[in-house]
């Protein structure tokens, strides 16, 4: 069986596995809780809640410990489609060693990423989550954990990511030979570290919903390139695809930039924050491409002959998907909703 059967029937796979269990393409948005000393045991709190892609807030409810004194009225606003709070607590002797929890994590579609700024600069960095709904606050916390936490959401960013994976997966049934597949990868990791760090630095920026139109055009586009080759007939994409990769993924990179931003992390912090989530990305990346390759080795070894109808699901899954996106995100810009 030839290695482009091979790659096509594990994509076939993998396509209906992303398929079943996200069928439209992710939006990475976790809730963020900033806690600020201001003055010894005064702090600055920010809650901030993402909507529900209907407009409704998630039941999340911040709780602090029984001692803490509002000291300043919640002031509530909505903004980026997001609730946002903002109060002032204190708590005699701070809050270090005392326990904050976030109630709701059970039934909320979303993780909590938490900052906590002590008086003296050091900062905590921890993330809540279903399996870990509170997190005690550190007299001295630890850098790596900062770091840690950022790489963890840049490689479930770009996993989660299924509009991301399925472009990779296109190029990977376009290119032929070894030495043409890293060099397609490079220029698609080169093109969207680019402009992640340049949208992350504000130094450039796309319009949200012209970007996602286009990433969904971009996987439509690989697609058809997809067919092409089954016919026989070649393209710039099949000829050179490291040029077509550079291009497309200029766009992607603006949509893992939105991802990090979401977080809210502060100027100070951007550029440990935006390597540790680019890292984490290219091992996303890396690792898909890595099992993507390493499955189609071991079919090779089965040398099974397969039906010819079954090389053709991935194509055309990716190519109906990105069609059915392009059309969603194209009449969403216009405010229809098909």
């Amino acid at each position: 069986m030839s290695r482009p059967k091979l790659k096509l029937l594990f994509g076939s796979f993998l396509l209906l596995l992303i398929a079943a269990s996200q069928v439209s393409a992710h939006e990475m948005r976790p809730a963020y809780l900033e806690i600020k000393e201001t003055a010894p045991g005064v702090y600055e709190v920010t809650w901030k809640v993402p909507l529900s892609p209907t407009g409704e807030r998630p039941g999340l409810q911040l709780v602090l410990p029984d001692d803490c004194e509002i000291t300043a009225a919640p002031r509530t606003v909505f903004a980026g489609n997001s609730h946002l709070e903002r109060s002032q607590i204190s708590r005699p002797g701070g809050l270090q060693n005392t326990l904050i929890r976030v109630d709701g994590l059970d039934t909320a579609p979303t993780d909590v990423l938490v900052r906590v700024e002590s008086l003296a600069g050091l900062t905590q960095v921890t993330r809540l989550g279903i399996d870990n709904a509170s997190f005690m606050v550190e007299a001295f916390p630890r850098r790596m954990d900062f770091f840690r936490t950022y790489l963890t959401l840049g490689i479930e960013h770009i996993l989660l990511g299924v509009d991301h994976l399925l472009f990779v997966l296109g190029l990977l049934l376009i290119v032929r030979g070894r030495w043409r597949l890293l060099k397609t990868i490079t220029a698609f990791t080169i093109a969207h570290s680019l402009t992640l760090a340049l949208a992350t630095l504000e130094l450039a920026r796309a319009p949200a919903r012209p970007l996602e139109a286009g990433i969904a055009l971009s996987i439509f586009f690989l697609g058809l390139e997809i067919a092409r080759t089954w016919r026989g007939q070649t393209s710039l994409s099949i000829e050179r695809p490291w040029l077509v990769a550079f291009g497309f993924g200029l766009l992607h990179g603006f949509g893992f930039a939105t991802g990090l931003s979401a977080t809210g992390v502060p100027q100070s912090e951007l550029p440990v924050a935006l390597l540790s989530f680019n890292l984490g990305v290219e091992a996303g990346q890396v690792g898909f491409v890595g099992i993507v390759l390493a499955l189609v080795w071991s079919f090779q070894r089965l040398e099974i002959t397969w039906p010819k109808w079954v090389t053709r699901v991935p194509g055309y899954g990716i190519g109906s998907l990105g069609a059915f996106w392009s059309l969603q995100r194209i009449f969403a810009i216009f405010g229809f909703t098909p």
